[in-house]
């Protein structure tokens, strides 16, 4: 059995044993996704080009700290199958200035609001915005059902 099987698939951080390292107990998680902060939504325009980051199906949008973020799923193409480095001698100065000091490796979420879909964006949005206003030619709604039927 290699030491890579051997080790249990995880343990608290205060548990590393010395001299070891919280990545070495990690699926990697800093390396599956990036974000970047966005402006805070205030308009139904706003929150109508969030469903259009979310409706492509990498992303999400949440809020940390009161700053809201678009956050990309996309594993490094370096990420090597034990969820190390392939270049860490090279890595880029984004990844040197990360530290595991306050990382993820323990933590399943603290966001203040996380969004993963479209249609959670546009729930959300009716409950913080005014009314949006009808066009004229959408204050009908027509029910699909009951349209007739061509034999």
């Amino acid at each position: 059995m290699s030491e890579l099987q051997s080790r249990p698939l995880f343990i608290p951080r205060d548990q590393v044993p010395a001299g070891e390292h919280v990545c070495s107990y990690c699926t990697a998680k800093c390396c599956r996704y990036y974000a970047f902060p966005i402006t805070e939504p205030t308009t139904w325009q706003c929150y109508d080009y969030m469903r259009w980051f979310l409706m492509h199906g990498t992303a999400a949008v949440f809020v940390d700290e009161g700053t809201w973020y678009l956050q990309v799923h996309a594993d490094c193409q370096h990420l090597l199958p034990d969820n190390r480095c392939g270049i860490y001698d090279t890595r880029p100065a984004v990844c040197r200035k990360y530290t595991t000091d306050e990382c993820e490796y323990d933590v399943d979420s603290g966001h203040q609001l996380f969004f993963e879909s479209a249609e959670q964006v546009e729930e959300y949005a009716e409950a913080v915005l005014p009314k949006k206003k009808r066009l004229p030619w959408t204050r009908f709604k027509v029910d699909p059902l009951a349209l007739p039927v061509l034999a």
